[in-house]
């Protein structure tokens, strides 16, 4: 991953101002809505909510129920309620 450095001001009110370049390549408009983090190390990341939600999709996939057990034995009941109907 290339890591560009970017020297930026704090104004008055301690704002930053993000490089307009930066933004363009982000797709980060007026009004958008970023999350910020602060690292233990003192690294600011800064991150899209869209992007923290797709980073986030499976994170917690293992603590699902597993349906595949509950699909046969569903599949398997149709399969004799079937064969019931057949022979009425």
């Amino acid at each position: 991953m290339d890591t560009h450095q970017y020297t930026i001001h704090v104004d008055q009110r301690g704002r930053l101002v993000l490089p307009a370049g930066v933004r363009h390549q982000l797709g980060i408009e007026q009004g958008s809505t970023l999350i910020m983090a602060v690292q233990e190390d003192g690294v600011l990341r800064l991150i899209t909510p869209g992007e923290a939600a797709r980073r986030g999709r499976g994170l917690l996939r293992e603590l699902a129920p597993d349906t595949t057990r509950d699909r046969q034995l569903a599949e398997e009941l149709i399969a004799e309620r079937r064969i019931e109907a057949e022979h009425e």
